[in-house]
């Protein structure tokens, strides 16, 4: 079975880790990044760049990193804590990796070509409405049309999409914390770290020396069974004794692979894969007896031609202090006049 190599990407994210020769090289370059930033925002703050809200309370779940830090099995979490506590959430997202730009709705059988992979995955894991356009703003009010009793929507990434007025951000980090706390391309910030959020939520241990950013924290776990497009269960323990092909098109394969390796399984071969790669062009390998694993995010694409590959899910579990201080920030929001309205 052929060995495939990461891409190149992740070697320049392992230069973000560090203040080494390549991210000072780099340096002088982020220093227009961040003016670009502050300009942006300036000019959302005093109304050159027009925002707005969409009349209900706003939670925006995003990161500063560039890269996945657990953004949307955060947004599931969170969504399946308001419907338990009786709220009538709907999520947008820009739907990213998707063919298009329209505003649309996602169904349960919506193509991941057409909605994305990470909305279809949000709106199969919670049964809540998603809508997706390049405009966040459009999906929510495209939303609120279509499901008027929706009382709070959630923003699947966004941070940085200021056109959408929002009443709660929550800022997500992985085990890379803030990386070595330079702004993109010296480092893996999209704008300055620290900056004003309700909450943060920690979806790992930081690691290779980065400081810990104070915040909540949530356990990520993968799921004790892996599952197929018809629907079969199986432990993972029963895979131990397989050869496996472990595929991840997402934002940071490796995770997944130790992910597994830590659940037992003895790896044949990965092959680490764009983040949102569409699959289409992708090949089975031809050995007799190989099993093939992904993300439940992959798998979405993945079934369309092979129904066979085993999926396994990724669990988040918040501490219960997170839904806590979430709830207070909720309640805060309606018994204000106008909410918190961030610009």
């Amino acid at each position: 079975m052929p060995s495939h190599q990461p891409p190149t990407g992740s070697r320049l994210q392992q230069a973000w880790l560090h203040r080494g020769w390549l991210a000072w090289l780099l340096w002088p370059i982020s220093l227009l990044m961040g003016l670009i930033v502050a300009l942006r925002r300036q000019a959302f703050a005093t109304g050159r760049l027009r925002s707005a809200h969409p009349g209900v309370p706003v939670i925006v779940v995003g990161n500063v990193v560039a890269g996945g830090a657990g953004k949307t099995p955060t947004v599931i979490a969170v969504v399946r804590h308001l419907r338990a506590r009786g709220w009538r959430p709907g999520v947008v997202s820009r739907g990213y990796g998707r063919d298009g730009n329209e505003c649309r709705e996602v169904a349960p059988d919506s193509p991941a070509r057409l909605s994305g992979d990470e909305p279809l995955l949000v709106r199969r894991a919670t049964g809540a409405p998603v809508f997706v356009a390049a405009r966040r703003l459009d999906a929510a009010q495209a939303l609120r049309q279509a499901y008027p009793d929706t009382d709070v929507i959630v923003c699947d990434d966004g941070l940085q999409h200021l056109a959408l007025r929002r009443d709660i951000e929550i800022c997500v980090f992985d085990e890379r914390g803030a990386g070595n706390g330079f702004l993109l391309p010296a480092g893996p910030l999209r704008e300055p770290w620290p900056r004003p959020v309700d909450l943060v939520l920690n979806t790992a241990v930081q690691t290779d020396g980065n400081a810990r950013i104070s915040g909540f924290t949530a356990a990520r776990a993968l799921a004790t069974d892996a599952v197929r497009a018809d629907g079969t269960h199986r432990p993972l323990a029963d895979l131990r004794a397989h050869r496996l092909l472990a595929v991840a098109g997402i934002a940071r394969p490796q995770a997944f692979f130790q992910m597994l390796r830590a659940s037992g399984l003895a790896l044949a071969a990965t092959e680490a894969l764009p983040d949102h790669y569409d699959f289409n062009s992708w090949k089975r390998p031809s050995d007799e007896g190989v099993e093939v694993i992904c993300t439940e995010k992959d798998a979405l694409k993945l079934w369309v031609a092979h129904p066979e590959v085993w999926a396994v899910p990724l669990t988040l579990t918040p501490e219960p202090a997170f839904f806590q201080a979430l709830d207070a920030r909720l309640e805060a929001t309606l018994s204000s006049r106008h909410g918190h309205q961030t610009s």
